[in-house]
């Protein structure tokens, strides 16, 4: 008989910047967790800016996307976004938002589940967040999707396959109504069991400490509620980056 294993679902979204720090903060955690052998890591389709496609303008830059939305000036947006590269920086990551290619992250959620029925969910996610946010690749381009995704081991027919059969689109919409019925509002958000929920970016010791919380509830199943245990910096469904 296969020994269970806890289940650990996680919302995320590869243009989100606490979504990629996020990730490597929850990876910290993770070695240091005595039973992450025991988990079943599931990474879930978000969208922070469903809309963002129609709101894109020839010659926008991710700086005057940003002061557009939240009717701030330029300066004041680029600040913003320095905040987010020093806080990836504090995890080894280099975030270049002079690169950023603003796009609709939809396509990349396309490649994310087929990426799952491979066993490719991890390696897309990173592929994709690096390509994102240091490379400045755009992750809503087919071309570009293709190459990225031969890069974790996927075939361009598979890929084109994803960005074209309607399954693969239903996948990701799935995702997101699962989000909206787990009370998920933003991301990165982490849910045990569907009973335990840290949202936004953790320190490690934090995520440890609600990992090995839930690991000792959950292996003696006594629990049956959402628990909001760790809240943080996050992205909400309508871009809010704060």
């Amino acid at each position: 008989m296969e020994t269970p294993k806890m289940k650990v679902e996680i919302w995320s979204d590869v243009i989100c910047p606490f979504c990629y720090a996020g990730k490597r903060k929850f990876e910290a955690a993770l070695e240091q967790f005595a039973h992450k052998d025991a988990l079943q890591i599931e990474w879930k389709s978000f969208e922070i800016d469903s809309a963002i496609a129609n709101r894109i303008e020839p010659g926008m830059t991710i700086y005057d996307y940003l002061a557009k939305k939240r009717n701030v000036s330029y300066e004041e947006s680029v600040a913003m976004h320095q905040t987010a590269v020093n806080m990836a920086k504090s995890v080894g990551l280099d975030y270049n938002f002079d690169k950023v290619v603003l796009s609709s992250s939809f396509n990349a959620h396309r490649i994310i589940q087929l990426a799952k029925e491979k066993g490719l969910a991890e390696a897309a996610e990173e592929r994709l967040f690096h390509a994102y946010f240091t490379e400045g690749k755009d992750i809503g381009n087919p071309a570009e999707l293709t190459e990225l995704g031969k890069s974790i081991g996927l075939s361009a027919d598979e890929v084109a396959e994803a960005l074209t059969n309607e399954y693969y689109t239903e996948r990701v919409k799935q995702d997101i109504t699962d989000a909206q019925t787990a009370g998920v509002r933003r991301v990165p958000s982490y849910v045990i069991e569907g009973n335990y929920e840290a949202f936004g970016i953790q320190e490690p010791h934090a995520m440890l400490a609600f990992l090995q919380n839930a690991f000792s509830e959950w292996s003696q199943q006594k629990n049956n509620s959402l628990v909001t245990a760790l809240e943080g910096d996050a992205c909400t469904i309508d871009g809010d980056c704060t």
